[in-house]
């Protein structure tokens, strides 16, 4: 069998390099929706939304969870700058569902002094933990 193709990615976050590895394939949610990225893809820049990325690399799949920012395609590399990021097995699930919880019932409650973005954002940011940990 042939070799696969591989290309490098790069998830960062302000903070730290969340993962860097050659990888066969990158999945995202884009601004205009899902997003696969294979080598020799053409070049590109794209805002992202809150979601989970699916990483393969030697058959397996790995994902990770982020939280808004730009991916960018160029020369087989694929750099994705993102507010947040943890990798699923980062994640500690009970406090996933805790900030679930708390942004829910933020939302069902709508009381005056509940800034309604910033729950939603939170709610986005607790679904994707929890996606991204779960198994598949």
């Amino acid at each position: 069998m042939a070799e696969e193709k591989l290309q490098k990615l790069a998830i960062v976050t302000p903070e730290r390099l969340v993962y860097t590895d050659e990888v066969r394939y990158v999945q995202a949610r884009g601004a205009e929706g899902e997003l696969g990225v294979l080598p020799d893809h053409a070049p590109l820049i794209t805002s992202l939304k809150t979601g989970v990325v699916r990483i393969k690399k030697d058959g397996k799949w790995r994902k990770a969870a982020v939280s808004g920012g730009f991916l960018e395609v160029k020369n087989n590399r694929v750099v994705i700058l993102a507010n947040t990021a943890e990798m699923a097995e980062e994640i500690d699930v009970e406090r996933a569902k805790r900030a679930k919880e708390r942004a829910e019932e933020r939302l069902r409650a709508r009381t005056p002094d509940i800034d309604i973005r910033r729950a939603e954002a939170a709610l986005a940011r607790a679904l994707a933990r929890l996606q991204a940990a779960a198994p598949d």
